[in-house]
């Protein structure tokens, strides 16, 4: 089955469901409380009509479409950041049934977006836009809401019982248009409009309804992880202030794509009030993975022209410039630049994981080996089973040719901490070069399962967060031959 195919599989789904649940999307919220309003009964209709596991199928398809287009940042200090937040917010998620895997897009347009299963997108220039990490708190709490209530599953419910009921209002229109007006194509084409528009309106009114329901369980969400609730609200007038003028803009658009605004922006300061402010201050890494993004989209030589104009204009001595003008000098190809820097940074401040991964892919990338290993062996000790540094280090030592370490490393991290699909190649990689046959058929059915399921629509073996897209079975027996392998390692044999 294509990946089209599994869609519209999805949606037909759906519409299953609507056809023998007439009026439930219209009638969810009669008679409920304002607690019901702000947590719906996610029971019957969305889960009678598609399993979490169709749902998650359905969103890890379009998921590898995404990936195998090369939009997705593969970055391992950005993703583990974006994750770490992602992990704050789901695990204060009202329900536990989801998985989340949060990504970051090579898009410079202000966006973000759930996909079905638990799949969240967070394009690069909204995280550029925005000002505080309780900003993007908002933006992640807000998406984590439309997946754990099922948005798109519903959406596509209330699609397919109005898409009846329209073609029934259309059909009547006609008929009525073609009795009332003596068979006049004028009084025919405007019923069949007011029908249409009619179905639009319908269409708006429930994407607002989803909108204010993601907003309020995600300003609940974003306060539970320690963030303060106001932070939705802030970057809604950040979205405001970058949004096209509504005169150039036809109306149906701009109420679909910015629904009701204000009354968004209102609403969400009152619920944050109603919670009470908490007092959170943007991380280091915050700082430091905003001005890494800066280099690593669009032109990293435009970035560099960045960051020496600041120094130009007296400013740009922040730990995260410093930081971000060094990054930019890597992506450049001008690593012997950015080394001293970096130096500095570290010596300065040898509690940041960051600078200690930037300096050894700045000597890796200028071709100092030594010096690599040695300052990424520290911060391996300084910082055990950091996923950055110790892939960091891994990509060091492989180059130095002691793939058999790489190879320890990577699966002491990885039995603990889950890997992406890039992550997935690269132990592959090294389990290759160390001569881990046992260990390489493994990773090759992973990897050779994540083309022919990704074509078919199915699970790509790499991108499942529980196992790496293979079934439990072989998930576990791959985890305890990786142990068998490192102990064995670690005894000389």
């Amino acid at each position: 089955m294509s990946l089209l195919r599994s869609f519209f599989a999805f949606a037909a789904a759906a519409a299953v469901s609507a056809s023998v649940s007439v009026g439930w999307a219209a009638g969810s919220g009669t008679g409920s409380s304002a607690v019901d309003q702000d947590l719906p009964d996610l029971g019957s209709p969305a889960t009678a009509a598609v399993s979490l596991e169709e749902e998650y199928r359905a969103g890890l398809g379009w998921f590898a479409g995404i990936r195998q287009s090369g939009q997705i940042i593969e970055d391992p200090e950005i993703s583990d950041y974006i994750q770490q937040i992602g992990h704050s917010l789901s695990s204060h998620a009202e329900e536990g049934q989801h998985q989340f895997y949060y990504f970051i897009m090579k898009d410079p347009v202000i966006n973000a977006f759930a996909m079905p299963g638990g799949f969240i997108a967070i394009n690069s220039g909204l995280i550029l836009a925005t000002n505080n990490e309780n900003e993007l708190a908002g933006v992640m709490a807000h998406e984590t809401a439309h997946v754990t209530q099922r948005h798109l599953v519903r959406g596509l419910i209330d699609q397919s019982h109005a898409g009846l009921i329209s073609t029934a209002a259309m059909l009547a229109a006609i008929l009525l248009g073609a009795t009332a007006g003596r068979g006049s194509p004028d009084a025919a084409e405007g019923a069949i409009l007011a029908t249409q528009g009619a179905a639009i309106q319908h269409q708006i009114n429930y994407t607002r309804s989803n909108e204010f329901e993601a907003d309020r369980i995600g300003i609940g969400t974003m306060a539970s992880a320690g963030y303060d609730p106001l932070g939705m609200a802030s970057f809604f007038q950040t979205l405001d202030r970058n949004s096209p003028d509504p005169s150039r803009v036809k109306a149906v658009e701009f109420l679909i794509d910015h629904p009701l605004s204000a009354e968004r922006v209102a609403e969400a300061r009152n619920r944050a009030e109603q919670i009470g402010r908490i007092r959170h201050t943007d991380s280091l890494s915050y700082t430091l993975m905003r001005e890494r993004l800066r280099s690593l989209v669009g032109n990293p030589q435009a970035a560099r022209d960045y960051y020496a104009s600041l120094l130009k204009n007296g400013a740009g001595k922040s730990i995260e410039d410093r930081y971000g003008r060094a990054v930019a000098e890597i992506a450049t190809r001008n690593p012997a630049a950015a080394i001293p820097d970096l130096q500095a940074l570290v010596n300065e401040y040898p509690k940041v994981n960051q600078f200690y991964g930037a300096l050894g892919q700045a000597y890796l990338a200028n071709g100092q080996l030594k010096e690599s290993q040695a300052v990424l062996d520290k911060a391996e000790n300084l910082f055990p089973r950091n996923a950055p540094i110790t892939i960091r280090f891994a990509e060091t030592l492989m180059h130095a040719g002691d793939n058999k370490r790489a190879h320890l490393i990577l699966d002491d991290l990885f039995n603990v901490v889950e890997p992406t699909p890039d992550q997935t190649r690269l132990i592959a990689k090294a389990a290759n070069a160390a001569g881990d046959g046992r260990r390489l058929v493994l990773l090759h059915v992973v990897l050779l399962s994540d083309e022919r399921r990704s074509q078919d629509g199915g699970e790509p073996a790499g991108t499942r967060p529980r196992d790496a897209g293979i079934g439990p079975d072989t998930a576990r027996a791959f985890q305890r031959a990786s142990r068998r392998g490192a102990r064995r390692h670690a005894q000389g044999s």
